[in-house]
């Protein structure tokens, strides 16, 4: 028998075969970046409209830049104050990220803890809630006291703004790992730590990653607080220290130089922290799965 007589069988009944070579035209790739692209449009036009809006409004208005300078004056303050605004970044930076690191370490290490035993979490987990409800400008001269101005004090303070989300999300997850799966473990006759480690860690990892989305940007704001109580002056001040600076002088378009390379500093790191996620969970787990096919 011929092998186009084959092919025909093994397609079977009512259906044919391609016996060419030509390659079936792929539309799906074309089509996500469309729908990208008008994702995107609508924000992209928005700001393009604002930022035109404010400019001829400051300049018909005949705003003193002082009192609201113009999206051009802003450029022109960054630009013409760009090594000190990129020192101040790179200074809170540093601070915002220990600070970052040190929550995590800590919160995930308490939060491990306390889903151990119910009598140590019902002992210390109310007293976690207790130290988050008073506000960080009533611990910062503490901290100041303790720890001394400058950096130290700055990454004490960012972390402590940092800390209880990653504490509470991080216990929520580890006590809501399934029952199924933990019964399954103690069957095996799985330790504790085993059940911790290969279990309830892993299955609370989307409740980790939560809380990493948060207190990354609160690292941002507890490192400009902290700066702003307990910073030092001089040429490696961060961005709280350039703020108060500017205020003080009136230099209005280089406070909003400032805060907006605050929020740009508090964007880029939830940007890094979400692509994180995505890495992490995109292969298991249904948020981020569906994300990625979207």
């Amino acid at each position: 028998m011929s092998e186009k007589a084959l092919s025909e069988l093994s397609a079977g009944p009512g259906m044919t075969t391609r016996t060419d070579n030509a390659k079936p035209v792929v539309t799906g790739g074309k089509k996500r970046e469309g729908i990208r692209v008008g994702r995107a449009l609508p924000p992209v036009v928005a700001f393009i409209l604002f930022i035109g809006g404010w400019e001829l409004f400051c300049e018909l208005a005949d705003m003193k830049p002082y009192l609201l300078p113009a999206p051009s004056d802003i450029v022109r303050a960054a630009t013409e104050n760009a090594s000190n605004l990129w020192v101040s970044v790179y200074t809170t930076i540093s601070e915002a990220v220990l600070g970052f690191l040190l929550s995590i370490v800590l919160g995930v290490g308490l939060a491990i803890v306390l889903a151990s035993s119910k009598l140590v979490e019902r002992s210390v987990y109310p007293y976690a809630i207790i130290m988050q409800t008073i506000p960080i400008v009533a611990v910062a001269p503490i901290i100041v006291i303790w720890f001394g101005a400058g950096m130290n004090a700055i990454v004490i303070i960012a972390f402590l703004i940092g800390f209880f989300p990653m504490l509470s999300n991080t216990l929520i997850g580890l006590n809501s790992t399934d029952h199924n799966m933990k019964n399954l473990f103690y069957l095996y006759n799985a330790s504790p730590i085993q059940t911790m480690f290969r279990l309830r860690l892993p299955a609370a990892l989307p409740y980790i990653v939560a809380g990493l989305k948060i207190s990354c940007t609160l690292a941002v704001i507890g490192a400009i607080v902290g700066e702003y109580i307990a910073g030092i002056g001089g040429g490696k001040g961060g961005l709280g220290y350039a703020i108060t600076v500017a205020a003080s002088r009136l230099h209005t378009a280089y406070l909003f130089a400032c805060g907006l390379s605050a929020s740009l500093l508090g964007i880029a790191f939830f940007l890094l922290v979400n692509a994180f996620s995505k890495w992490m969970l995109s292969s298991w787990h249904e948020s981020e799965m569906n994300s990625s096919e979207g």
